[in-house]
């Protein structure tokens, strides 16, 4: 039983606080919309999941989870990807922040962005939201706009096409292929953010 008491602790300090992270995957339900430009945030972050070996499971938050480190013995991250549609990522990101304890600025939204060119990785930490709804929603739900994002360029629609159209396709197979690069990159780069800071990360990768 004594045993018991000094562990339990341990556990709890693992789970909450303690200088977690919170990663987010933005994207639509991946049953009707897995591949598609709105969804490259989800990809990133189950890309992220799969190389530190977490799995993802159902949290009461609206979301699934994986709870990890950056690095064995590392950082404490919680990768989430959001049960919502994009525009209504906010309830499921400030939930989750609550509950691991986690301050908006070690909370982290990857998300595609078509007011960059295709294949392009911008990482930044607060400002505006460039009219991304399921930012808005998150600006809103965190109460600031302070909170890391890490932009990766889908291009804009072409000739007159509806851009909230244009982000529910799916990629070619062309496009596929190099966006996949960029994923690992922007995986590389949020390990990046959360071990050496902002700064040397967009040193790197801008």
């Amino acid at each position: 039983m004594r045993l018991l008491s000094r562990l339990a602790p341990r556990r709890v300090t693992e789970v909450t606080g303690a200088g977690r992270w919170l990663i987010v995957g933005l994207g639509n339900p991946e049953a009707e919309y897995g591949g598609t430009r709105h969804n490259i945030g989800v990809d990133v972050v189950r890309l992220l999941a799969g190389r530190l070996g977490a799995s993802f499971k159902t949290h009461k938050a609206s979301a699934s989870v994986a709870d990890t480190f950056d690095r064995p013995g590392g950082i404490p991250l919680s990768l989430a990807i959001p049960a919502s549609y994009v525009n209504t990522s906010g309830g499921p990101v400030q939930r989750l922040a609550s509950f691991y304890k986690v301050p908006p600025d070690r909370v982290l939204v990857v998300h595609d962005e078509i007011d960059l060119p295709f294949g392009v990785l911008r990482l930044k930490f607060g400002g505006g939201t460039a009219g991304h709804n399921g930012l808005k929603d998150i600006q809103r739900a965190l109460g600031t706009p302070d909170f890391y994002r890490a932009r990766i360029g889908v291009g804009r629609p072409p000739g007159r096409q509806d851009p909230a159209d244009f982000v529910l396709r799916r990629f070619s197979a062309s496009e596929r292929e190099k966006i996949d690069v960029l994923a690992e990159e922007t995986a590389d780069a949020i390990l990046l953010i959360v071990s050496d800071g902002l700064e040397a990360a967009q040193n790197r990768y801008h």
